[in-house]
């Protein structure tokens, strides 16, 4: 572990040479890719040099405690040897997992799809809301969020929510929220009190780089149409909103947030880049080994992956087996609350192949 991590200190270091060259600016494209590099490697090597600063004074606190006879010199070695092995310890275990395989769509933007599933009118109520938790949770966060499409349900609430969500790292913390969300609660128009169960789904995809997927003109069909539903007073009277179509998959994807109708067609061909994209990496993960499906952790849409139950306050993670019964705050925008113990979870669990490998 210590010799790879000589080899990235040292590539950080000529990282950092590289970066102050003169006229490296100059190319833009040169420049982003050894800043990300940089940014990447930066953490990584600061925790190595505090591990290695730790270390060395140990070492030094020992030497104190071998050749010093005063006693009190000797209590001051003693105290500090106590306090910097824990710490070296723990120094040594995040290593451990900073050193883990990077996801290559970790650093990257999302696009997320939140879907009513079964339940009807109470599915659509819980979608909105769901979505709504995402919303404040990333704000929070610093991270942007634009919403894309929305499709209104019968009784209020949505059909369905499509959004992008654009900040540091936002693949990495919401890249296990995909899967099936399922609410059991009493709905506004029960009269009997009794609880009912819906579902909603939601999908978070990385957004593709635009050299990743390329869409050929002949492959697709483009639909305008005119936009529904919030949008300013414009936005039923122009044919702003666009549809495409992906012939060879079918994959279709609209887009009417803004009344430009280019600016429509540009985010929804980013959102089919990203939804071929995704097509791809599922195929590449299925002829995987078992090892790495595994590895990269759950991201079935069709596993039931949570339980919000409203009656009890009670939020539950089937695939870690976490509960908490602070359901209010988390639909309030605190999903850290889960989220950095499933985050936590995949990293022990790759922590635990790595081991045995």
């Amino acid at each position: 572990m210590f010799a790879k991590l000589d080899e990235v200190e040292n590539q950080f270091d000529r990282l950092n040479q590289q970066l102050q060259e003169p006229g490296v600016a100059d190319d833009q494209k040169r420049y982003k890719k050894l800043m990300r590099e940089y940014s990447d490697l930066n953490v990584l090597v600061g925790k190595y040099r505090e591990y290695k600063k730790t270390k060395s004074d140990i070492v030094s606190s020992k030497e104190v405690l071998d050749q010093e006879k005063d006693e009190d010199f000797r209590a001051l070695a003693k105290e500090e040897i106590s306090e910097l092995t824990p710490k070296l310890t723990a120094l040594e275990e995040e290593l451990k997992v900073l050193l883990l395989p990077k996801d290559p769509n970790d650093g990257k933007n999302i696009i997320m799809e939140v879907r009513a599933g079964a339940g009807g009118d109470e599915a659509s109520l819980f979608c909105e809301e769901l979505f709504r938790g995402y919303t404040i949770y990333s704000k929070n966060r610093g991270w942007n969020v634009s919403v894309m499409a929305v499709s209104n349900g019968n009784a209020g609430g949505c059909k369905e929510i499509i959004a992008t969500i654009s900040g540091e790292k936002v693949y990495s913390f919401l890249k296990f929220e995909s899967g099936v969300h399922r609410v059991q609660r009493v709905p506004k128009t029960e009269t009997q009190g009794r609880v009912h169960t819906s579902t909603v789904t939601v999908a978070v995809i990385p957004e593709a780089e635009e050299v990743t997927i390329k869409i050929e003109q002949k492959d697709l069909r483009v639909d305008v149409y005119r936009s529904s539903g919030n949008g300013g007073q414009s936005v039923n009277t122009t044919d702003s909103a666009v549809r495409l179509t992906h012939i060879p998959t079918g994959v279709v994807v609209t887009c009417q947030d803004g009344k430009s109708q280019l600016a429509n067609k540009d985010k929804a061909m980013k959102v089919l880049a990203s939804r071929l994209q995704q097509l791809e990496d599922d195929k590449k993960q299925k002829e995987a080994s078992d090892q790495r499906l595994s590895q990269i952790g759950t991201g079935d849409r069709s596993e039931r992956i949570r339980t919000y139950n409203f009656p009890q306050s009670r939020l539950t993670d089937h695939r870690i087996g976490f509960t908490t019964h602070n359901l209010g705050e988390i639909m309030g925008g605190n999903f850290e609350t889960v989220i950095e113990p499933i985050v936590t979870h995949f990293q022990a669990e790759a922590l635990k192949q790595q081991s045995q490998q």
